[in-house]
C-alpha cells in the first residue's frame, strides 16, 4: 500500500461525502439561514431594509423584510421545480405495435382439489393452559 490510498483516499472520500450531503440538503434547509440570517441582523433590517420602519406603531421589526426574502425563495424554487418538470425528457413507457394478446377462450390456470380431515378428538392447548389450579388435601 501507499501513502495515498492509505491516508489520503478516506479522507476524501469522507471530503466528497460531507459535499454531496451538503448540497443535497441545502435546498431544505435554505429557508432556515434566512430566518437566521434576519435573528442574527434583525437591528439593522428593522432600521435600514423594513419597509414600515417610518411607522413604529405597527411593530414591524422587519418582518415584512423577512416575509419577503422567504417568499422570494419559495417563488425560486418553485420556478426551478417547474423548470425541471418542463425539462425532463419524455420516456415511452410502452409498445404500441407488435405485441397482441388473444382472449378468445376461457382458459384454466388451476384445478379445483377438495380435502377432507377428518379428526375425530380436538383437545385445544388453551384448555390445559386455563385449568384452575389442584388443592391438595
Amino acid at each position: 500500500m501507499n501513502w495515498f490510498s492509505d491516508y489520503l483516499c478516506p479522507i476524501m472520500r469522507s471530503l466528497l461525502t460531507y459535499i454531496l450531503l451538503f448540497a443535497v440538503l441545502l435546498p431544505s434547509v435554505s429557508p432556515w439561514g434566512i430566518i437566521a440570517h434576519y435573528q442574527l441582523n434583525k437591528e439593522y433590517i428593522a432600521r435600514v431594509l423594513c419597509e414600515n420602519r417610518n411607522r413604529p406603531e405597527l411593530h414591524c421589526d422587519g418582518k415584512c423584510y423577512l416575509a419577503r426574502r422567504l417568499q422570494a425563495q419559495q417563488d425560486k424554487q418553485d420556478k426551478e421545480t417547474t423548470e425541471r418538470v418542463h425539462n425532463m425528457p419524455l420516456m415511452q413507457l410502452f409498445c404500441e405495435s407488435g405485441f397482441y394478446f388473444n382472449f378468445s377462450g376461457p382458459t384454466r390456470f388451476f384445478t379445483l382439489q377438495r380435502f377432507v380431515y377428518l379428526v375425530s378428538h380436538y383437545d385445544s392447548p388453551i384448555c390445559v393452559l386455563l385449568r384452575p389450579p389442584r388443592r391438595h388435601a
